[in-house]
């Protein structure tokens, strides 16, 4: 393989580092000096922080660019109009922003923590780790098992997995060449895996933690990932769903993980929700002013554009009718998880104090807006209270961001019950999720009811990764799932489109008026969502990877060769 040295450990993350320049100091050939780093513990710690900083502290990654794949569903739509829209008709090149770099960030952090893991087991091998050394190592294997599962589902399949590789495995120093692909994206399951075991090994249980350090990763959190990553692996090797059980089933009685008691305060701005028994891992957003400049920019990306005149938001994702719809089927009055999930026109909610009713007059329209992480900004002064960045232009807010929590592994248990047949025990996880939400606990065990119950309870948690999961139905060997997810993943989303009556200001007359929207009690067409009028997607198996970006394949001079399907 033509030997490249891989400077996106540098590239993709040496800016974010204020304040702890020293982690990775590069020499002229490209080599990362390691022989004065982590000589204390203060230097651990700030190598940890580079890892987890850039996975979602910027528009990239998990910030918002990976979300963008999240509208090829009936989930949401672009709220504003985008330069990919064969991103959202399953037309992938690949090249799209979005695609290609988070291919790249992620791939960068991956080389970071795999110099971590390796610098701190040398280190190891001479002499004791000090206790926050022994975390920052667990730290480091979560974060690249992590990331190289974020990767792995979406670029590996059964016939080539994806690059990987682990430099303490690699004899003498790993020169920084690109890693090379394995087989099949299974190989890349077990290496994800192993390192989610060796980060339940080294890091501590997240009950030992203070306050200062909550969000950082914890056995139960592994733990939790470990489930969804046997989910995927079952995609290809059903004998995997057992793994799932038994993961869920420790999560639940060795680390004590159980429902909230209340749905709507898992998305809450006050602090005494965060860290409950359903929490497992998320990325904590505080709202500013802190090296983290806020966290996770995504509730003010799905706020309406500028906010009514109020605050900067930006308005880029938005629910569909066929969203809303999914949700009625529960009924649409006493419906927590609807109403907490989706704005609606007329629909009361709180807005920097104020008592306000939803319309929206921005950009493409959908009628809704996503209302699940809204809590933040009906404060009165949300910025001065620090609920809400002073910044419009990087509008973070109070949110504890999900990564997974357990009602997501309860239903990856279900899921794995029904794969096995036995529909009576997913009956009963499934209906624990209902009554927490006082819905009635009607569930039988279905694999339709499976679909509607992980729609409506995970929607705008969009790590949970709706499309991941129509993917992976799509290619299964389950009837029912299959045909719920190709029909999704082959249907145009549609929208309300909104009339509404104007008053004019001068004479105080109302009069109606076709296609005004700043009505909340206007009336509504059901039609086609405008933005992309191409022909609805076909569905092919190949689909359930996205390509390499081309400079990845040009990079890799033959090693690597395009996903199947995209040639």
């Amino acid at each position: 393989m033509k030997k490249m040295i891989y400077m996106i450990v540098v590239a993709a993350v040496t800016m974010l580092l204020a304040g702890c320049s020293d982690f990775l100091d590069v020499q002229p050939e490209g080599s990362p000096t390691t022989t004065t780093y982590f000589a204390n513990d203060a230097q651990a710690i700030n190598a940890i922080k580079a890892l987890y900083a850039p996975i979602y502290d910027s528009d990239g990654g998990y910030g918002r660019e990976i979300y963008w794949e999240q509208c090829a569903t009936n989930m949401m739509v672009p709220g504003r109009t985008r330069s990919y829209p064969g991103l959202f008709t399953l037309n992938y090149s690949g090249d799209e922003g979005p695609l290609s770099d988070t291919y790249n960030l992620f791939m960068g952090i991956i080389a970071r923590a795999n110099w971590v893991v390796k610098a701190l087991l040398d280190k190891q091998a001479k002499t004791t780790l000090t206790p926050i050394e022994i975390r920052s190592l667990g730290e480091a294997y979560f974060v690249r098992g992590f990331l190289h599962f974020s990767l792995a589902y979406r670029y590996g399949s059964n016939r080539q997995g994806i690059p990987a590789i682990k430099y303490e495995e690699v004899e003498g120093e790993y020169d920084y060449s690109i890693p090379p692909p394995q087989a099949t994206v299974m190989d890349n399951y077990a290496m994800i895996i192993a390192d989610f075991e060796k980060a339940k090994e080294y890091l501590p249980r997240f009950e030992t933690y203070g306050p200062d350090d909550r969000g950082r990763a914890h056995q139960a959190a592994a733990v939790a990932m470990m489930s969804r990553v046997y989910a995927y692996w079952a995609t290809w090797d059903n004998t995997k769903w057992d793994t799932v059980i038994s993961v869920v089933n420790e999560l639940e009685n060795s680390y004590g993980r159980r429902l909230a008691d209340s749905f709507s305060n898992l998305f809450s701005a006050d602090f005494k929700y965060w860290w409950g028994p359903e929490y497992c891992f998320t990325f904590p957003s505080n709202g500013g002013n802190d090296w983290k400049r806020g966290g996770v920019e995504w509730p003010g990306v799905i706020l309406e554009n500028k906010g009514w005149g109020v605050f900067n938001g930006w308005g880029q994702f938005k629910p569909t009718q066929d969203a809303y719809e999914e949700f009625a089927k529960d009924g649409e009055e006493n419906n927590e998880r609807l109403t907490r999930s989706i704005l609606k026109y007329g629909q009361e909610f709180q807005f920097w104090g104020e008592t306000r009713r939803f319309f929206s007059e921005s950009d493409v329209e959908t009628g809704f807006q996503i209302n699940k992480w809204m809590d933040p900004f009906g404060y009165p002064d949300a910025i001065n209270a620090g609920y809400v960045n002073y910044s419009g232009d990087w509008p973070t807010a109070r949110v504890n961001f999900t990564v997974i929590r357990f009602a997501d592994c309860m239903l990856l248990r279900a899921e794995a019950n029904l794969a096995k047949g036995n529909n009576s025990e997913a009956a009963k996880d499934l209906n624990k999720i209902r009554a927490r939400v006082n819905l009635p606990e009607n569930c039988v065990g279905t694999w339709e009811e499976l679909y509607h119950e992980r729609f409506c309870e995970l929607a705008y948690e969009p790590v949970a990764d709706h499309l991941g999961d129509l993917k992976r139905w799509a290619v299964s060997s389950y009837p029912e799932i299959k045909a719920l997810a190709i029909k999704e993943l082959e249907t145009h989303p549609r929208a309300r489109h909104y009339s509404g009556y104007v008053t004019d200001p001068n004479t105080g007359e109302s009069r109606f008026m076709d296609g005004y929207r700043g009505d909340p009690d206007g009336p509504y067409t059901i039609g086609a969502y405008l933005d992309f009028q191409s022909p609805a997607p076909k569905w092919e198996d190949h689909k359930i990877c996205f390509p390499y970006p081309s400079n990845e394949i040009t990079k890799a001079a033959g090693a690597l060769k395009q996903n199947y399907g995209y040639n």
